[in-house]
């Protein structure tokens, strides 16, 4: 009873990969080798094969052979215009001007640290103290800080 069904069944899938296995070239010859050749292009070619490839994704991508799909991604996704890889020949002048940066603020901050003898008034042990004191009357930081219980650390004080 179900035999002949099955047979039928077979049959039609035999067909459709037959179906399938004679579409193994592009039918379209524009689009082979598309990777290779779409930079000579011209552009009116160009978007020639960019609608015939649009034309041909809104049918079922079985169908689609190897090199129609590759043309596909190519066209979407492809290293060429603005996705082209552009090798910067700026690279060693980016280099040595952020080098040259970074030497000079280097050299301006030693100056700088240089040319200022005298510390700060609030750089000195007392200074440091008084801060501890204060932060202890207002009760700064009471969770983990110098006004919390059992704190132990030194608090503001960091200078010797």
């Amino acid at each position: 009873m179900f035999r002949p069904l099955v047979r039928i069944n077979q049959q039609q899938l035999l067909s459709r990969t037959v179906n399938f296995s004679k579409r193994g070239v592009s039918s379209t010859p524009a689009i082979t080798e598309i990777i290779n050749r779409w930079n000579t292009l011209s552009p009116e070619e160009q978007s020639n094969i960019t609608k015939k490839v649009d034309e041909l994704q809104k049918q079922d991508w079985q169908r689609l052979s190897l090199e129609e799909k590759k043309a596909a991604y190519y066209i979407s996704f492809g290293n060429y215009g603005p996705r082209e890889f552009y090798e910067s020949r700026r690279s060693g002048k980016v280099t040595a001007g952020v080098t040259g940066l970074l030497i000079i603020s280097g050299g301006f901050f030693y100056l700088t640290k240089k040319a200022v003898t005298e510390h700060p008034k609030t750089l000195n042990k007392e200074w440091e103290e008084a801060t501890n004191e204060r932060m202890l009357q207002q009760k700064a930081n009471p969770i983990t800080g110098i006004s919390s219980e059992g704190y132990k650390g030194k608090g503001f004080v960091v200078s010797d």
